[in-house]
């Protein structure tokens, strides 16, 4: 296990800097992982993809899929990867606190 630490705070991560715990996810996590990405300023949009990624992992235990973040956001994937330089995967999970997703998100 990996430690990172974020602006004092220490969180315990894997290889690739995903948290290994979710539960210690919350609004100021999202935000810290974010500027530690490089996102200064998470927006209306960066919260909409970020709660649809918690909700999905929380009642199916996973990540949805990038088209199913679209659909639900209404934001095209070029906008997400506006918002998520990193990508849905790499970018917006981590923000969102899950663990590296296995496939394609």
């Amino acid at each position: 296990m990996v430690k990172m630490e974020i602006d004092g705070r220490v969180f315990e991560v894997d290889g690739d800097g995903f948290l290994t715990d979710p539960s210690v996810w919350n609004d100021e996590v999202a935000t810290l992982f974010a500027r530690y990405d490089g996102i200064t300023e998470m927006n209306e949009h960066h919260w909409a993809v970020v709660r649809i990624i918690r909700q999905n992992f929380e009642e199916k235990g996973m990540a949805p899929m990038v088209r199913v973040i679209c659909k639900e956001t209404g934001l095209k994937l070029k906008e997400i990867y506006e918002l998520f330089p990193l990508g849905p995967a790499r970018g917006a999970c981590r923000v969102a606190g899950l663990p590296k997703p296995d496939g394609c998100v």
